[in-house]
């Protein structure tokens, strides 16, 4: 079984996807891409931030928020929302092979059907009166402390 996947729901912009592609890419990993996203997924723009990277990514697109957790359901394997709205630091939670990390839209998060669905609710600590992180950077900080506890080099 592959160590961690990433999900992106509803991504809106595509220097963010493109650059959560590469990343996912240098480090092996399968990203699920959960549509609508506000952007074409071939947008010149993805294509810029992904750059070469791309042509190598493994990523799956899901139509709907619906075919994904019916994909997810039929795994097995279990979802782990990173949203502001969760008490639980991503360095507090045990992480498993398997695992796949949902991260939200740039714009709004996710909405309270998929709050109620994930496994788990994880949160990156930050000084009070700040809003978030980008993703991108957000996606990088969470799958590094995943993979830390689930790979041994």
């Amino acid at each position: 079984m592959t160590t961690i996947d990433i999900a992106l729901f509803q991504p809106d912009i595509p220097q963010n996807t493109g650059t959560i592609l590469r990343m996912a890419s240098c480090l092996a990993l399968h990203v699920h891409i959960i549509e609508p996203c506000g952007f074409t997924l071939n947008d010149r723009t993805l294509r810029r931030a992904g750059m070469d990277y791309l042509e190598r990514a493994s990523f799956t697109k899901h139509i709907s928020w619906n075919h994904f957790k019916d994909w997810q359901k039929e795994s097995g394997r279990r979802l782990l929302l990173a949203t502001t709205k969760a008490s639980q630091s991503f360095y507090e939670i045990t992480y498993k092979a398997g695992d796949i990390i949902l991260f939200g839209r740039e714009s709004a998060g996710v909405p309270d059907e998929v709050h109620d669905y994930v496994t788990e609710r994880i949160t990156i600590p930050m000084r009070a009166g700040e809003r978030s992180l980008n993703l991108a950077i957000s996606t990088a900080m969470i799958t590094t402390e995943a993979l830390r506890q689930v790979r041994s080099y």
